[in-house]
C-alpha cells in the first residue's frame, strides 16, 4: 500500500500495490477480529547485518503482555503522557514503541517523520518535545551522534522548553561513553542505556525507571529485565566469571513477546538461535557481566578479532578512538593481516567545523589506543570518512566494511540508507592501500 508523495510519485505495478488514497475513498469500516494470545500478529524482517534478513515472526498475546508491562517499569510512563520513540514505524522500535506500547499503556505516541539533523537543523528533537511536552524520549545512540556532529555546544538545545522531558532512552546499537557522557552533559537529564533485539521485541536489559531506578554505569544497559535469565557463555558454551567478556546468551524458556519462529522456517530459527549454546538463546552480541550484574554490551560476536592469537574487541577500541574530541562518530574493524592473521583500522568522522591533519589525529588515536589497551591492539591505522554505511535504523555495516576491505564480492542489504556510501569509503580505502585481494 502506497501513499503516493507529490514530491517523488511512484510508479504502481497493476494487482500489486495499492494507491492509498484510491483505497480510503472506498473502504468500509472493520469490526475487530478476535485472535488467539497465540495467533501471529506481524512478520518483521531484522536489518541484516548480519547477512540475509530473518522474518521475526511475533505473537499477540505475549508482545501485548511485555510492552505493557514494560511501558510503567521501564519507561515510567502513565496513561496521559506523551511518549515519543523517534523511530522509524518499519522497525521493531517503531512497531513496539511507535504503535503498540504506547497506546495499550494510555499513552499519547508522537509520530515524526524526519531525522535529528537538517529537518531543518539540529535542534530538530528538542522542538519536538517541547511542542509536545514529552516526557521520555527514545532514540537510537547515532541520532545523538548526529545531534552532536551538527551542534557540539548544543546551542539549540538551549533554544526550547523541555522541562517536561525527564528521560533520554537509548537503544538500537552499543551507546559508546563518550555519547554518553555528551548528552548527559548537555542535556541535564538522565540517559538510559537499554538493550534488546528485533528477536525480543523489547528490552532485555535496561533500567525499571518505574519501578527501582539504579545507579548508571557508562558503557552498561544496566541489569537483566524481569524474565530474561542472561549469561556470559565461552566458545564451548560454559559460563563465564563476572568481568570475562563472550557470548551473550539467555537461558531457556525466553519471557513473553520474543520471537516465536522465524517465519517460515522453524529449522533456521533452531541452527540460527537454539543450537550453538543447548538450553540456551544465543543472541548474537558479545559482552560481559560486572561483579554486580551490569551487563556491558561490546557489539556483534563476529566483531570480535584475532590479532596475532589474542581476540580483541572492536567496541573497546571504538570507545577510545570516540574520546577524541575531534570525532563525532567513529569505526573499527578487523581487516585480513598476513602476519598477525587480523589487524584493526579505525574510520573516522570528525565533528563539524572541526579542522586537522589526518596524519597527526591519526598518530594522537594510536596512542590513545595504545595507551589504554596496549601495544598488543597493533591498532595502527585511523582514515578519516565523510560518512559510513548504515542501516536506515543506524546501525553501521561493519561486516560489509570488513567484505570490501578484504576485496570480497558483496551483498547491499535492502536496509542500507545510504547505498552511495559503499563506493565512496570503497574508493577512499583503495586510495589509502587498505584493501587486499581476495
Amino acid at each position: 500500500m502506497v501513499l503516493q508523495r507529490p514530491q517523488a510519485k511512484a510508479e504502481l505495478i497493476d494487482g500489486q500495490d495499492i494507491d492509498w488514497h484510491e483505497a480510503m475513498a472506498t473502504a468500509e469500516p472493520a469490526d475487530c477480529v478476535p485472535v488467539k494470545g497465540t495467533d501471529p500478529l506481524y512478520v518483521l524482517y531484522t536489518s541484516g547485518t548480519t547477512g540475509k534478513p530473518k522474518g521475526v515472526q511475533r505473537d499477540n498475546g505475549g508482545h501485548a503482555v511485555a510492552l505493557k508491562y514494560s511501558m510503567k517499569a521501564i519507561y515510567d510512563m502513565n496513561p496521559g503522557e506523551v511518549f515519543w520513540a523517534a523511530s522509524d514505524v518499519g522497525w521493531v522500535v517503531g512497531h513496539s514503541y511507535i504503535v503498540y506500547a504506547p497506546l495499550l499503556a494510555g499513552c499519547t505516541t508522537v509520530v515524526y517523520e524526519g531525522k535529528p539533523v537538517r529537518t531543518p537543523d539540529a535542534g530538530a528533537f528538542w522542538r519536538v518535545c517541547a511542542d509536545y511536552g514529552v516526557k521520555a524520549l527514545f532514540a537510537a545512540p547515532t541520532a545523538f551522534r548526529a545531534i552532536k556532529k551538527e551542534d557540539s555546544d548544543a546551542v539549540e538545545f538551549g533554544k526550547y522548553d523541555t522541562s517536561a522531558l525527564k528521560t533520554i532512552f537509548m537503544a538500537g546499537e552499543r551507546l559508546d561513553p563518550p555519547t554518553y557522557d555528551w548528552t548527559v552533559e548537555k542535556t541535564g537529564k538522565p540517559v538510559v542505556d537499554h538493550w534488546w533485539q528485533t528477536e525480543s521485541g523489547w528490552a532485555i536489559c535496561g533500567n525499571l525507571m518505574g519501578i527501582e531506578p539504579k545507579p548508571t554505569k557508562p558503557g552498561s544497559s544496566t541489569l537483566p529485565i524481569p524474565g530474561y535469565n542472561i549469561q556470559i557463555l565461552d566458545p564451548e558454551g560454559n559460563p563465564l566469571p563476572p568481568g570475562e567478556q563472550g557470548s551473550i546468551a539467555i537461558k531457556l524458556p525466553l519471557p513473553p513477546s520474543c520471537l516465536a519462529t522465524v517465519w517460515g522456517d522453524f529449522e533456521r530459527f533452531r541452527t540460527g538461535y537454539l543450537t550453538e549454546a543447548p538450553g540456551f538463546y544465543t543472541t548474537g552480541d558479545g559482552g560481559y557481566m560486572d561483579e554486580e550484574g551490569y551487563v556491558f554490551i561490546m557489539g556483534r560476536t563476529d566483531d570480535v578479532i584475532n590479532v596475532a592469537g589474542h581476540r580483541l574487541s572492536t567496541g573497546e577500541m571504538e570507545e577510545i578512538v570516540a574520546a577524541h574530541p575531534a570525532v563525532a562518530e567513529c569505526a573499527v574493524i578487523g581487516v585480513n593481516d598476513p602476519l598477525k592473521g587480523q589487524a584493526p583500522i579505525g574510520l573516522v568522522l570528525l565533528k563539524e567545523g572541526v579542522e586537522t591533519e589526518e596524519e597527526v589525529l591519526e598518530k594522537e588515536l594510536i596512542a590513545m589506543v595504545r595507551k589504554e589497551i596496549g601495544p598488543i591492539a597493533c591498532f595502527n591505522r585511523a582514515i578519516v570518512v565523510q560518512r559510513l554505511p548504515k542501516t536506515r535504523s543506524g546501525k553501521i555495516l561493519r561486516k560489509l566494511l570488513r567484505q570490501i576491505a578484504d576485496g570480497k564480492e558483496y551483498t547491499v542489504p535492502s536496509t542500507i540508507d545510504d547505498p552511495a556510501s559503499l563506493s565512496e569509503i570503497e574508493e577512499i580505502m583503495n586510495l589509502q592501500g587498505l584493501v587486499t585481494k581476495a
